[in-house]
């Protein structure tokens, strides 16, 4: 993508067709059949963000601004899963190189942190909520990094541009819908907690405010538009870092250790995307320290020994395999995935062809198998080069469902996938007084203990330590960070024969792997429309209980899975945002019916 400076003409039409109600907007998620377009296409969970991003598209931005937008009006529409006070993960395919690119926006831990963070003086784990709520949860955000970064290296607004429509949308107001309504009611308990978050999502009687309310957030509007101003320095560092600092150490409930300097240091980075080859598609993913790309890369490659042909969709046979192939790769992922920055991650020999056969051995279709051990991948590294692997489990699996995730192609071509977030809804529930959002609870996403029963190190365990950025690419190795949680997001592009195929994610916690693996799956192995894979009930297992839509929670198929060793449960849901190019060479979109999602092109 050549760099351009394309104004973002704020028209007058663009907030008309923002407020406007529900009945002006067509190709909702749920729809029996995929949107179809031919110049751009772009699928978020809120219909304000679609109509902002393909406004952009429209005026002439590429893919890169239309996320850029996007994101920047969700922090507006969905404050409580995403935001400039959480993390962020960013791929693109740039069509003029052929180059998948990934972003790495996601969260630090402080200087200050330490390794026991999480437990009590009897070295008891702290429990969730109690530990993420309030300022000692918050990790360094990175989202503004990752995507005023993605805008200037291939974009072509300036970031106010980008800023624009969320800032127009801040001030004059929007509606507020039944899920929003339902997560402010939800976590009201949390939010009374933090007056500044109060303010913003309870009445004056502190009641939670109901769907329909029209909401204004002029101190976000204000907070944008001195980023927008001054650049993204005033967020790590100046004004606006030393008021989150503040926010962070004076919390009324469990005051934090974040330091300016914390925020200073703080850099979005480029890793080296993780790939596979699945049936003539090539699969990319993100790297550490999201365990979503190599898990993802892993089901894949042990899916690919086994003819899908034969196995009837919906079948029980089927639900036990794709249970199966997602318990072996998570025996790896709890094991061994963490940032790579900080402890050693053998991706190589975990995607390795040949550690793929050998796992697969485990992998039955007539009986569950649950409990899976880590496997031990082969060492694929540079002569002269040795490393340990050994870790202790991670027994904790505490990520939130609350995440948000949104696709986009352009005319060009282009495509992006993010994933982004602030972990729990409302994240840690502390606002940033006089700014106008929340800051995330990601560090909770750290393992709660740092050694097993055994007394070996937890890869994913908390620490303040810092290290250098040594998988980053270019300049960023060179430089030291904190930690960073692992993750389970999994923004995912596809290309076939070279060309852009698909790109696809969503949110839902550590099932968010087995979510897009099953749309996947459906697309390359069921030939399924777009719409229709989206849709598709879906199977997630994650090395313990399996969790199944209600479409597959019948007493035939539960009763079927349970005699075969199986504990079935039904899940939270994801939200699953795609975009294709179809083989008429038309765009194609899907928002997933489980949230309230548009999908719409041009």
């Amino acid at each position: 993508m050549l760099r351009k400076l394309v104004p973002f003409l704020l028209l007058s039409t663009l907030l008309i067709v923002m407020v406007a109600p529900d009945t002006s907007v067509a190709q909702v998620g749920g729809q029996k059949g995929a949107t179809v377009a031919e110049n751009g296409m772009v699928a978020t969970s809120n219909r304000y963000a679609t109509l902002a991003g393909i406004e952009a598209l429209r005026q002439g931005g590429n893919a890169v601004d239309a996320m850029a937008v996007v994101q920047f009006v969700l922090n507006v529409t969905e404050p409580y899963a995403s935001g400039i006070g959480g993390g962020a993960f960013i791929m693109i395919y740039d069509a003029a190189t052929g180059e998948v690119v990934a972003i790495d926006g996601r969260e630090e831990a402080p200087a200050a942190y330490t390794e026991d963070v999480f437990l009590d003086e009897e070295g008891n784990t702290l429990p969730f909520f109690e530990a993420a709520t309030g300022g000692n949860s918050v990790g360094v955000p990175g989202t503004l990094a990752a995507v005023a970064r993605a805008l200037e290296e291939y974009g072509t607004f300036t970031l106010a541009e980008a800023m624009a429509p969320a800032i127009q949308l801040a001030r004059s107001g929007f509606t507020i819908d039944a899920y929003f309504a339902d997560q402010i009611a939800s976590n009201a308990e949390r939010i009374k907690l933090f007056p500044a978050t109060a303010a913003m999502y309870l009445d004056a009687e502190g009641n939670p405010l109901p769907e329909g309310t029209v909401i204004t957030n002029p101190e976000l509007a204000d907070t944008f538009e001195l980023i927008a101003s001054e650049g993204i320095d005033v967020f790590y560092g100046g004004e606006i870092g030393a008021a989150i600092v503040d926010a962070v150490q004076n919390a009324p409930v469990n005051p934090g250790v974040m330091e300016l300097s914390d925020l200073e240091n703080y850099r979005a980075v480029r890793r080296q995307p993780v790939t596979t080859n699945y049936r003539g598609y090539d699969v990319y993913g993100m790297n550490m320290p999201t365990s979503g790309g190599t898990t993802l890369m892993l089901m894949l490659n042990l899916l690919e020994g086994f003819d899908m042909s034969s196995v009837e969709w919906g079948s029980l046979d089927y639900i036990t395999l794709m249970a199966n192939v997602q318990n072996v790769a998570f025996a790896d992922r709890n094991q061994y995935m963490a940032d790579a920055d900080f402890v050693d991650v053998n991706v190589a020999g975990l995607l390795d062809a040949n550690y793929a056969r050998e796992r697969r051995a485990l992998v039955s279709t007539t009986n569950a198998a649950v409990g899976v051990p880590a496997g031990t991948p082969p060492v694929i590294e540079p002569e002269g080069e040795t490393t340990s692997y050994e870790f202790g489990i991670n027994p904790d699996d505490t990520e939130s469902i609350s995440t948000t995730h949104f696709s986009i192609i352009d005319k060009d071509r282009n495509m992006v996938s993010v994933t982004s977030t602030i972990e729990l809804l409302f994240g840690s529930a502390v606002s940033v007084p006089g700014y106008g959002f929340l800051l995330n609870n990601e560090l909770t996403d750290f393992s709660f203990r740092y050694q097993d029963a055994d007394g070996n190190p937890i890869a994913n365990a908390p620490t303040g330590e810092r290290a250098l950025r040594r998988t980053a690419l270019g300049e960023d190795a060179n430089t030291e960070g904190g930690k960073r949680p692992r993750s389970s997001m999994s923004p995912t592009l596809v290309l076939r024969n070279g060309q852009p195929f698909m790109a696809v994610g969503t949110p839902g916690g550590s099932r968010i792997i087995g979510y897009v693996f099953n749309v996947l799956v459906h697309v390359i192995d069921y030939d399924m429309e777009l719409q229709e894979a989206v849709n598709a009930p879906r199977v997630v297992g994650r090395n313990g209980a399996l969790t199944v839509d209600p479409e597959f929670f019948t007493p035939e198929l539960v009763g079927g899975l349970q005699a075969r060793g199986f504990d079935v449960r039904q899940p939270n849901t994801g939200s699953v945002q795609a975009v294709m190019v179809g083989d008429d060479g038309l765009l194609y979109g899907a928002a997933d019916y489980r949230r309230l999602g548009l999908a719409l092109g041009h």
